[in-house]
């Protein structure tokens, strides 16, 4: 395994601050009236960092509409509430200024919106046969690449250290963004996506909000089960965007824009209501269960 500078000075460091957070912070929210007054939406990519896309959208747009859309009803429906959006238009924002909004307006919950996407997978098939020097008959190999169009359903993510060997394909999608970053090995202390050790590290500091983060995850689920959407549930991941969030922070994949249904489906007006109902619904519920 390589030996990142940061990473084995740093996390024992960052271990030790977490855990006494871990145990002050229920307390701390006990003795002080608690309410939730700004929610900080994200809409996941946009601008130059737009690759992902279905048939005929993109994901940086879905999930630009998705949050707009969020965002105004929460402003209907919870007056007592400020919005903050990370974007309002196809702009590229650097993963780290995105929680850096939230942590300057000193946030209570950060929500990021995204569409899912299955990888490319390239599949060898015999194209013809051809004969060697000797007359033998031998296959031609070509390779076909395509991706499942069938895979849908929702997931919500939340930050946490995961598994030494957690490098899947949902980590290395939504990090990715990091290295359209001008100095993104300063911004990320030489964050590496293919040493298990770098994803770790980034969701260390994340430990003191991971049981909050965890009730938001299910509430926004729970929501989705409720409208018939399949469930792929809540998971812990190893993501920058959420990796030093001071507050709950959730990644929600709205559905699957490979998926021509799911596309359509995220694309409509129909659709566009019931995933945000759906959202507000679990904020509504959220704010219910922690505020004094």
């Amino acid at each position: 395994m390589k030996n990142i500078p940061l990473v084995r000075p740093n996390a024992i460091l960052i271990l030790f601050i977490s855990a006494l957070f871990i145990l002050g912070i229920d307390n701390q929210l006990l003795a002080q009236e608690y309410k939730i007054k700004t929610i900080v939406i994200d809409a996941g990519h946009g601008g130059k960092d737009g690759s992902t896309r279905g048939l005929y959208s993109t994901e940086k747009d879905v999930a630009l509409k998705t949050a707009l859309r969020l965002g105004k009803l929460i402003q209907d429906n919870l007056k007592d509430v400020k919005v903050i959006f990370t974007r309002q238009d196809d702009t590229f924002i650097p993963l780290y200024e995105r929680i850096a909004i939230a942590n300057n307006a000193k946030a209570d919950l950060f929500i990021s919106i995204h569409c899912n996407d299955m990888p490319v997978y390239g599949t060898r098939y015999i194209s013809g046969y051809t004969r060697n020097k000797k007359g033998k008959k031998v296959p031609v190999y070509k390779t076909r690449y395509a991706k499942s169009t069938s895979t849908k359903g929702v997931e919500t993510f939340v930050s946490g250290s995961g598994r030494v060997n957690e490098q899947d394909d949902a980590i290395k999608r939504e990090n990715s963004s990091i290295f359209l970053e001008d100095n993104y090995k300063e911004n990320y202390d030489g964050f590496n996506p293919d040493d298990p050790e770098s994803a770790i590290i980034l969701s260390l500091m994340k430990n003191t909000f991971r049981t909050q983060s965890l009730k938001l995850a299910k509430f926004v689920q729970d929501e989705y089960i409720q409208v018939g959407r399949i469930n792929r549930g809540v998971q812990e991941k190893s993501l920058a965007v959420l990796a030093r969030a001071g507050m709950p922070a959730i990644l929600t994949e709205i559905g699957f824009i490979s998926n021509p249904g799911e596309e359509d489906y995220m694309n409509s007006e129909a659709g566009q209501i019931e995933i945000t109902n759906c959202l507000l619904k679990a904020i509504e519920a959220y704010k219910t269960s922690v505020e004094i």
